[in-house]
């Protein structure tokens, strides 16, 4: 039992440490490619990886190409989670704890990402406050528009909508998958989320050679992204923001954006905060209850915080459980 105890409070440990080395130092921003810590990071290995590899996949053939489409993920999610579940192991068994918690705690930190987004957020909000578009459009490429004709309430929709999206890829799926599948579950999350970035379109270069990753994205995903949605319900309600709405627009406005998951916190945060959430000529979510503010983006940074939050809590007795039956550290 002491031993179950101590393994739980390391798997503990490794969790609150990689979220709090990511408050401290963020990730490299994608808007500076030719810094060295930006190509450090194992979210670009896994790009270029994938990239290399669809080359070599390619084929004229479309039922071969499929195939290739299903060896292309096994061997980027491999490739990056078997060296991580075999390392951290060989790591714990020879010396122990303390160093398993930092290397497994700096490992599952790339897999999670806080403050690259708040800060951008936060600089967004600035911008449109002073009135500064130029500047705010800047981060409106987190939602992959262009800034070049869009007012401050189309930037502001944007990054909000994007603080929503991200919620479930970029902090809770990673958070969940390490819960029950220690760290590396957490890193073949990062691997699946990188793939459906890089292939999982349904143009005619992606269709065939990405249906296996973007399929796999969707299915992994499709858990937390409804858990998300419900905890912006409970996050909602303890901010005294509208609670009653975001379940209202969750449920009506769900199935309104092309993916079969964004759609749910999306939704969510476009209730909680009264407002319409839309991405011209794709789709729209919510009410124009109240108008799209800078003072809206900080808003939601305030909901997706507790949301990390809650989620941080509703993984302890998870932890417990997979390290008491599942896992020998």
């Amino acid at each position: 039992m002491v031993t179950t105890i101590i393994s739980v409070l390391a798997a503990i440990c490794v969790l609150i440490l990689a979220i709090i080395i990511d408050l401290i130092f963020g990730d490299p921003s994608p808007r500076t490619p030719w810094r060295t810590r930006f190509n450090l990071h194992p979210t670009v290995w896994m790009g270029k990886l994938t990239k290399a590899l669809v080359l070599v996949f390619k084929n004229p053939n479309p039922k071969i190409e499929k195939l290739n489409g299903v060896f292309l993920a096994i061997v980027v999610i491999g490739t990056f989670t078997l060296p991580v579940c075999f390392g951290l192991d060989l790591l714990y068994t020879w010396l122990g704890y303390l160093p398993y918690v930092v290397v497994a705690a700096l490992i599952l930190k790339f897999t999670i990402c806080i403050k690259l987004e708040t800060d951008w957020g936060k600089a967004t909000a600035k911008a449109i406050e002073s009135g500064d578009l130029v500047e705010a459009g800047k981060y409106s490429h987190f939602s992959r528009r262009d800034p070049k004709d869009l007012t401050g309430s189309q930037i502001s929709s944007a990054v909000i909508e994007s603080l929503a999206e991200n919620l479930p890829d970029f902090k809770l799926s990673p958070i969940l998958y390490y819960a029950f599948l220690g760290v590396p579950g957490a890193v073949a999350i990062k691997a699946i989320n990188t793939l459906d970035g890089m292939v999982g379109f349904k143009d005619k270069k992606h269709l065939n050679i990405g249906w296996f990753s973007a399929t796999l994205d969707t299915i992994v995903s499709y858990v937390p992204a409804r858990l998300t949605a419900v905890l912006i319900i409970v996050a909602s309600a303890i901010l005294k923001e509208d609670y009653k709405n975001a379940w209202k627009i969750a449920r009506r406005d769900q199935a309104k954006t092309p993916s079969r998951n964004h759609g749910w916190p999306m939704a969510a945060m476009a209730g909680a905060l009264r407002v319409q959430l839309e991405k011209p000529g794709k789709y729209v979510v919510g009410e124009p209850l109240e108008d799209i503010t800078s003072e809206k983006i900080m808003r939601a940074l305030k909901i997706r915080n507790l949301v990390i939050i809650l989620c941080v809590l509703l993984t302890i007795p998870i932890i417990f459980l997979t390290r008491l039956f599942l896992f020998p550290y």
